[in-house]
């Protein structure tokens, strides 16, 4: 038995240190693949522009990156003497022997300034987060060289129809007659007087230079957080699309692209400061001999300013009620459903505020005392209209009135609503013209009657009316103070038992 288990043993280690040995193999080979897979995917190469260029030619420095994307990439070393003219991006793909291979590349363009010899130093540059150096070169600059093939060449008569003359075209920058801005119809206004804040980008119509608008959700957000006034309310006129508007500017006609408008109406006085903010522009760079198929533009962009506004929010006037006062333009539209009522007969009237101002901040009509006439808490409807620059509306008040005497009855010795007119900057008042006629007997007693007054009222008709015995309240009284009194005795027995 043990001869035999001494068999299989020597049998069996080999086995397992073979096949030990065939999986840390494997494990090897496949480390080895990946890393050279990834070693593959991350091949960058760096080839820098001719060392002798023409004063009207370019420069260039392109980075290719193979079998992989170039998700991200640092700024391109400056060249003495050199103004960088863009940047251009283009890919490829080869399929040799049923294996596929894929190139991205990166090509910084220089322009020339002036002739003589530059040096582009030692420069490294990040591409996917890791840096790749490369040893720089010297450059001379002759004078302009002539577009036209030497003689040698072959001509190929297609090949300013495909575009196929040069390798990189040239790109030139437009002039361009443009300017972004940040607008206030109003540079004074009192407290609780609106403000209309418009954020557009011009173009005039005899501008030449392409543009494209980049980002400007992202954009516009962060330029909000820095102008935006905290101290103030805001009605924004919900700006969804941006839609080119022909507008005169000093005798010029010019493309207004609109992307915020919005008023405010500070809540007290002071200044509010809108700082100058930036707005980024795509602005394409046009190839100087443009073909049929060639890449005629290449994507640049460009950084325009506002100028910084300054809002200056004066307080109202003495006034009791200047704190609590609506300010706008407001007229009263008032509605009644008749002029004619009978005593005890209800009827409803509308008091309507319409006008400029926020609506949102109108306060109900104040209520008059006067006598004999009742009215309930009132229905509230109000609309609000955003546009032309201004924020307009109405805001109804509906009441229902009772009226319990025969009369004449004026609503303005009832009800009006007290305002600040910033136009005039004076304090008015909105009173009703409407006059009821009232008939009938009179319903005052009935009114009373109706009216719940709750407590003893509710009791009367059912308490006795019989006057109590006086000599019963006598004995009670007389009984209470002896078991008091029996109370206190008692515990003074306690008290000194205890002792």
């Amino acid at each position: 038995m043990l001869r035999y288990f001494g068999s299989f043993k020597n049998r069996i280690i080999p086995i397992f240190a073979t096949m030990i040995k065939t999986i840390i193999r494997l494990l090897f080979v496949c480390a080895a693949l990946i890393l050279a897979g990834n070693a593959y995917g991350q091949e960058v190469q760096i080839e820098l522009g001719p060392d002798e260029i023409g004063l009207n030619e370019t420069f260039t420095i392109k980075v290719t990156l193979s079998d992989d994307k170039i998700k991200s990439y640092d700024q391109f070393p400056e060249i003495p003497g050199f103004q960088k003219q863009g940047i251009s991006q283009s890919s490829s793909m080869n399929i040799i022997n049923g294996r596929m291979s894929s190139s991205n590349s990166i090509i910084q363009y220089y322009k020339p300034s002036r002739k003589g010899q530059f040096t582009l130093g030692n420069f490294s540059i990040l591409i996917n987060g890791e840096s790749y150096a490369s040893a720089g070169k010297r450059i001379t600059v002759t004078d302009a060289v002539s577009s036209q093939a030497s003689g040698g060449d072959v001509f190929d008569p297609f090949a300013d129809f495909f575009g196929r003359n040069a390798e990189e075209p040239e790109y030139i920058e437009l002039e361009d007659d443009a300017f972004f801005s940040v607008s206030v119809d109003k540079d004074e206004v009192f407290a609780g007087e609106g403000f209309t804040v418009n954020i557009a980008f011009y173009m005039s119509e005899q501008n030449q230079a392409p543009f494209q608008f980049y980002e400007p959700g992202r954009q516009l957000d962060a330029i909000l957080k820095r102008i935006k006034p905290g101290n103030a309310w805001e009605e924004n006129f919900n700006i969804t699309n941006i839609e080119p508007q022909v507008v005169d500017l000093n005798g010029k006609r010019w493309q207004k692209f609109k992307v915020y408008e919005a008023t405010f109406f500070p809540f007290s006085e002071g200044k509010i400061e809108i700082p100058r903010v930036p707005w980024e522009m795509i602005k394409y760079r046009v190839a100087k001999n443009p073909t049929f198929f060639g890449a005629n533009r290449q994507e640049d962009f460009k950084t325009f300013y506002s100028s910084a506004k300054t809002i200056t929010v004066k307080p109202l006037p003495p006034h009791p009620l200047k704190n609590e006062v609506s300010v706008g333009v407001y007229q009263l539209r008032e509605n009644i459903s008749t002029l004619e009522v009978e005593t005890g007969k209800g009827f409803n009237y509308n008091f309507g505020i319409n006008g400029v101002g926020n609506i949102n901040s109108i306060a109900e009509p104040k209520r008059l005392p006067g006598p004999n006439l009742n009215t309930y808490d009132p229905n509230v409807r109000q609309q609000i209209n955003r546009g032309y620059g201004r924020v307009s509306g109405i805001k109804e008040y509906n009441y229902f009135v009772t009226l319990n005497e025969a009369g004449e009855y004026n609503l303005k010795d009832y009800f009006n609503w007290i305002y600040f007119d910033p136009v005039r900057a004076v304090y008015d008042t909105l009173r009703p013209e409407a006059k009821i006629i009232v008939s009938g007997e009179s319903k005052v007693n009935q009114a009373l009657s109706a009216q719940r007054l709750g407590g003893l009222y509710d009791r009367i008709s059912t308490e006795n009316n019989q006057f109590s015995n006086e000599k019963y309240k006598y004995y009670f009284t007389t009984a209470i103070n002896l078991l008091l009194l029996g109370a206190v005795i008692l515990l003074s027995v306690l008290i000194i038992r205890k002792k």
